[in-house]
């Protein structure tokens, strides 16, 4: 019986999954937008999930974490981005990427923490000028963001740098605590290991069907992406559990808990 897991569409988690692919693997994946994969681990539609951080301290008791893999970021991270028409002090409402979780909680933060706002946010679909047409900034994350990069706007991965002086990690695989062996568990970081040597490749081809530039998605991947767990982006997350619990964007914070290792 494979594992069924729940992977992000982004060209950003393709170092984590290209290698699991393939029908003689373990793995049975699916691709979704991040909240979307969230709501799959949570229905259990699959058994492993690649969910934003703020799901897992939405559900505390409910999963592990598979250690050592993570979508994070220190300091820019290109992809998830507030785009204004408004000097920040003025912002009254805000519409966010509804395939976010992790970053719009990262931005109510941002925004209460270092400039004292508290908007109205509603969700919408991830069309930049649609969003700017119902409210005064509009949070991107993930692909759609790089046909906007030219356009000014606020960089969450560099504001939450500034912040804290910490990594921001946005999502991990986590799931339920009978989901994953101690053998799997080795399988996703090598998947890992053999993805960070593939990414000249993969940023040509996401070139090759989206368009922009290869060295452009490169170094966007080599640079401004971290797909480490470590101990410097696990003191990240905590620092950010800690701060939604003081703004009660959730209950409590939660212990991290993992997927034993072989």
């Amino acid at each position: 019986m494979k594992v069924r897991l729940g992977a992000v569409s982004f060209l950003n988690t393709r170092p984590l999954v290209a290698a699991l692919e393939g029908k003689e693997g373990p793995f049975a994946l699916s691709f979704a937008v991040p909240s979307v994969c969230a709501e799959e681990l949570r229905d259990g539609r699959v058994d492993l999930g690649l969910i934003p951080a703020i799901e897992y301290a939405r559900h505390p008791n409910a999963y592990c974490i598979a250690p050592g893999v993570a979508l994070a970021c220190r300091g820019e991270v290109l992809s998830v981005r507030l785009f204004c028409q408004k000097e920040i002090g003025k912002l009254r409402r805000v519409a966010l990427d509804q395939s976010s979780r992790a970053s719009a909680a990262l931005l109510r933060l941002l925004l209460r923490e270092q400039y004292q706002l508290d908007p109205e946010f509603v969700e919408a679909p991830p069309d930049l000028d649609a969003m700017l047409s119902q409210a005064d900034a509009a949070l991107l994350i993930g692909d759609p963001v790089f046909r906007q990069r030219h356009r000014p706007s606020l960089d969450l991965g560099q504001e939450w740098l500034e912040l804290t002086g910490l990594p921001f990690v946005f999502a991990f695989w986590a799931g339920r605590p009978e989901a994953l062996p101690p053998h799997l568990v080795a399988a996703l970081v090598r998947a890992k290991e053999e993805g960070l040597r593939r990414i000249p490749q993969f940023a040509q081809e996401h070139a090759s069907q989206h368009g922009g530039e290869a060295a452009f998605y490169e170094r966007y991947l080599e640079h401004h992406i971290r797909f480490e767990l470590g101990e410097a982006e696990l003191a990240g997350l905590c620092e950010y559990y800690r701060l939604a619990q003081a703004h009660g964007l959730i209950e409590e914070v939660p212990a991290l808990r993992f997927f034993p290792a072989s």
